[in-house]
């Protein structure tokens, strides 16, 4: 197969070539077909606080990126950011979307329904933190905008792209008990939202992505003790299928732990987000001639069953650089975001029954 001929029309991502092959017969025939190019999408961040400045760094580096710049609404921030990190600083949020196609909303909670509004009625693609906004009306208000101006949405839930959850994400297969501990010293971000939007919702997201059935009732209790929200929380989430899922969040601990486990027929999944390992125990029926040191167990019925531990391949990542760039994938390839608006909706709305609980 030769190429002898290249005809670039540019529409955005598409171009049409021609390719001349010569078969066995050594008859040539001419067919052509698409080609997607992948170029560049110009991004803007809007905040440039802690979270900000590392999308700002990343963006930067990414090949499927052009940072155009960033605005804060902080001139004195602006302009050390600016001064610091090299980065242009815009004077507005309107002149910042105008520059772009794609919007890195990096603000507090309370500012991501605005933001994203304005970029999506311009005509941008949307990257926002989560959670993905204040309300769960304001979240769905975003999807129906989004499919109105035909632009994408991915939200923030990094967690997806943790490694040491990818590495067992395809082994996790129909949960019916879910355990979740997400404990973090206290740090004064994310304050301004209870310890539900601001920690547990990452497992939140996380089990949702991973039960396949419906939500049928939330049982919760949460206590302020050095904000005015609920700072430590629990949560019982009971699905449809069957499933139940225990969820434990606090910003006040004494040390952190991001750490999540799931039980299934015949086998239990760990999965530690802090330290990125996995861990998988199956138990599978005992071969004939089992190995000596093999551990077996019996229950009273005398049926055994022989243990296997597992210790996948966590492959070393950076989780935020992935998820914005699996969202430009998203954008080149005219496909489905990872993490959705949809996905990010419902979050918001679970985590919302809970804090009702309280």
């Amino acid at each position: 197969m030769f190429l002898t001929d290249f005809y670039y029309q540019k529409t955005q991502t598409e171009c049409l070539f021609e390719e001349i092959i010569t078969t066995k017969k050594g008859v040539l025939s001419l067919y052509s077909k698409r080609l997607k190019i992948y170029y560049m999408l110009k991004v803007g961040v809007l905040g440039a606080g802690h979270l900000g400045k590392i999308h700002l760094r990343l963006l930067q580096q990414s090949d499927k990126y052009e940072l155009v710049g960033f605005y804060d609404p902080s001139k004195e921030n602006a302009k050390n950011v600016s001064k610091e990190l090299g980065y242009t600083s815009f004077e507005s949020i309107e002149s910042l979307i105008d520059a772009v196609e794609v919007v890195d909303i990096v603000t507090p909670t309370l500012s991501h329904f605005g933001c994203a509004k304005k970029a999506i009625e311009n005509g941008c693609h949307i990257f926002i933190e989560k959670p993905i906004t204040k309300t769960v009306l304001e979240a769905a208000t975003l999807k129906t905008l989004a499919s109105q101006n035909n632009v994408k949405g991915q939200v923030g839930h990094v967690e997806r792209f943790n490694p040491a959850f990818t590495a067992v994400r395809e082994m996790i297969d129909n949960p019916m008990f879910i355990e979740c501990h997400r404990l973090s010293e206290f740090n004064p971000r994310g304050t301004d939202v209870p310890v539900v939007l601001d920690l547990m919702i990452h497992d939140i997201d996380i089990i949702l992505s991973v039960v396949k059935s419906e939500v049928k009732r939330v049982h919760a209790s949460g206590i302020a003790v050095i904000s005015e929200t609920p700072d430590i929380a629990n949560a019982r989430i009971e699905f449809e299928n069957g499933c139940v899922a225990n969820l434990t969040a606090s910003r006040i601990s004494m040390k952190n732990m991001r750490k999540s486990r799931f039980f299934q027929k015949d086998a239990y999944i760990s999965v530690n987000f802090l330290s990125k390992e996995s861990e998988v125990v199956k138990m599978k029926e005992v071969p004939k001639n089992p190995d000596e040191f093999a551990m077996i167990l019996q229950n009273a019925e005398g049926v055994k069953k022989q243990i296997y531990f597992e210790n996948p391949v966590v492959e070393d990542n950076n989780a935020i650089l992935d998820e914005l760039e699996t969202f430009a994938d998203a954008i080149n390839n005219n496909t489905t975001p990872i993490v959705t608006l949809s996905h990010g909706t419902e979050a918001l709305r679970v985590a919302q029954m809970i804090i009702d609980c309280f």
